[in-house]
């Protein structure tokens, strides 16, 4: 398995590169997928816990009385505190529909998420919609395609899988990675072996392990790094617990940690 030197090296992705020369400077491969509403609860999260993160992951569409200025303050954060953005929009439509999602409407996701992600099923039209509108507004952005997902019983199985990574191939100038599944260590694995390229970011992630009432299944840190994940991908586990900086810090250990020992 490649260490985070030797992807960035092999990569010609902008977007990618400069995600992992983050990560090997930072030695942080942990992303926080921040799901609060609150505006301010938002940022002040934001703000306190970007130092330990190398991605911030958010869905903006759910944050009550969203102003520009939100994702402003975003920016700012992510430069300060040295982490990119990753909007979770899951695009999912044909490519001229996606084109207006990504670049107009209230969130103007393009202006300032450095990576956003997308289902194959329109197949290779909604890659090129978003990678149009990107290219027109001379920015530099990364696509992750939905390869697997760690809910039980979802639908994107092993030809799903294969599909995705031969479209991520096919646009690799965009394309810098996958959501990997996080519920199946051994389907991660599968990911990997077929794509050790492009960079996994896994879900379905938790100190201890286990699951939840909504059927989303959960590995450990070690479990799904040692497997060839990249980077780790933290909710509930650190945001909603009294103590969210000092989780993150658990689990930014426990992801490096398992890391340095995957690369001995």
């Amino acid at each position: 398995m490649l260490s985070y030197v030797e992807k960035a090296e092999k990569t010609g992705n902008p977007v990618a590169k400069k995600l992992l020369e983050l990560i090997e400077a930072k030695q942080t491969n942990l992303a926080l997928s921040l799901d609060v509403s609150d505006p301010q609860k938002f940022i002040e999260l934001a703000e306190q816990i970007g130092p330990e993160i190398c991605v911030l992951k958010t869905h903006i569409d759910v944050i009550d009385n969203f102003t520009a200025e939100i994702t402003e303050q975003l920016k700012t954060l992510a430069t300060k505190h040295s982490f990119l953005l990753f909007e979770d929009r899951k695009f999912a439509d044909i490519g001229n529909t996606v084109k207006m999602q990504y670049g107009q409407g209230l969130y103007k996701i393009v202006d300032w998420a450095d990576l956003t992600n997308a289902h194959v099923v329109p197949g290779p039209g909604i890659i090129e919609g978003l990678k149009t509108v990107a290219e027109e507004k001379d920015l530099k952005r990364g696509l992750i395609l939905l390869a697997q997902m760690s809910s039980q019983g979802n639908l994107a199985t092993d030809q799903y899988t294969k599909e995705a990574i031969q479209m991520a191939k096919d646009y690799s100038d965009f394309v810098i990675g996958f959501i990997g599944n996080g519920g199946d260590v051994d389907e991660l694995k599968k990911l990997v072996e077929q794509a050790p390229e492009f960079i996994i970011f896994t879900p379905g992630v938790k100190l201890g392990g286990g699951g939840d009432q909504l059927k989303q299944q959960y590995t450990t840190p070690n479990d799904v790094i040692k497997a060839g994940s990249d980077i780790i991908i933290v909710g509930r586990g650190i945001y909603g617990v009294a103590n969210p900086l000092s989780l993150a810090k658990e689990y930014r250990q426990a992801g490096w940690l398992s890391y340095q020992n995957r690369i001995k």
